[in-house]
């Protein structure tokens, strides 16, 4: 018998979200078909929703650096409530869990050379002890069985906090923020983070990649927040 599969049976586990008995998994497969799937047509570069899946009027005034972005979820409850806790409580079992949805959403596209999480600022990471966007981004590796890069790219700049800016300060805050040390040349990228709001941290990073070489820039985010009302 699997030792996994032995343990989970000696130790079942509890689902995060309803708390019964789950077995191997983080989240009973009830609580997982109810999270807020982001299928709904949508804008194929930043997955904003759009009426008919086509290009929003943000991308067409201003082509971001990256050429896609997949979200497996919307931003809405529950994700408003594990996200946080993962990132500002350590609660890290949330992680394989938004991992896990964000490969199931894309298993069937190509697979890139590389994978790269989001980076966060040594000072930030000292704070927390992990980097979120990385917890994620080892579940998708695993699952899909892609390389993950940890080392090539970092964050040389502690910007503020995003939240509360408007989209140009957004920008403003985070020119210059990312650095790259490897060669990208002719390089397909994945880009994984938690969340896209406006998406300008990923806009910026995926910029740094194309100035190291990379050919295509793809952004996997475990979700995306939605316009209220939407």
């Amino acid at each position: 018998m699997n030792i996994r599969l032995f343990f989970n049976r000696l130790f079942p586990q509890n689902c995060l979200l309803c708390g019964d008995a789950s077995g191997a998994a983080r989240v009973c497969p009830a609580c997982l078909a109810d999270l807020p799937w982001h299928t709904r047509p949508q804008c194929p570069q930043c997955a904003t929703p759009t009426p008919l899946g086509q290009v929003c009027g943000a991308c067409l005034k201003r082509p971001p650096a990256f050429e896609r972005t997949v979200a497996a979820l919307a931003y809405a409850y529950p994700l408003d409530r594990l996200i946080p806790r993962l990132k500002y409580h350590g609660r890290l079992a949330v992680a394989p869990v938004l991992g896990e949805c964000l490969a199931r959403a894309v298993e069937r596209l190509a697979a890139p050379d590389r994978l790269i999480a989001m980076p966060l600022h040594a000072k930030r990471i000292r704070d927390r002890g992990f980097n979120h966007a990385t917890e994620i981004a080892r579940e998708v590796a695993k699952r899909l069985a892609l390389p993950l890069d940890v080392d090539s790219c970092t964050r040389i700049r502690d910007t503020p906090p995003q939240m509360g800016l408007k989209h140009d300060a957004r920008r403003r805050n985070l020119r210059g923020a990312f650095a790259c040390s490897a060669d990208m040349r002719g390089q397909r990228i994945a880009l994984i983070d938690d969340v896209m709001t406006t998406g300008t941290s990923l806009d910026e990073l995926a910029a740094t990649l194309k100035r190291a070489g990379a050919s295509e820039v793809t952004c996997w985010v475990a979700a995306r927040t939605l316009p209220r009302g939407g």
